[in-house]
């Protein structure tokens, strides 16, 4: 499951990065070049651990990004302006970012909920 997610998640972000250019207000996100680096370079990673890495090497992805995700959830509800700041925008109020969070805990909690349920499929040979 970890590197099928991963793979997911991988096309998903390197779409949004893509339309984040093109469509900066994309959802009512607020998507400027630094963020959409961002998640090309997190989709990229996704993809390469999903389809050239390991099981483990997948559900560590899951794990040490769902909690990134997370992390930056709860500074965007507690310092929005912080987080606002260093994706290159001008400050946001938490309200304003409530998209942004929103995708962010859904992703985390996606990833880190895979990365510690996941448990390699033993096959048994008669």
């Amino acid at each position: 499951m970890p590197r099928t997610l991963c793979r997911i998640v991988g096309v998903a972000l390197g779409l949004a990065g893509l339309a984040g250019f093109a469509a900066p207000t994309l959802l009512g996100l607020h998507l400027t070049t630094i963020h959409n680096i961002v998640h090309l370079l997190t989709g990229l990673i996704a993809l390469y651990v999903g389809f050239a890495a390991g099981f483990e090497a997948a559900r560590v992805f899951c794990l040490l990004f769902g909690a990134v995700y997370l992390l930056l959830a709860a500074l965007g509800f507690l310092a929005p302006g912080l987080v606002a700041t260093a994706l290159g925008h001008a400050p946001l109020t938490a309200r304003q970012l409530t998209p942004d969070n929103a995708v962010h805990v859904l992703l985390g909690a996606l990833l880190l909920g895979v990365g510690l349920t996941a448990r390699r499929a033993v096959v048994k040979v008669t």
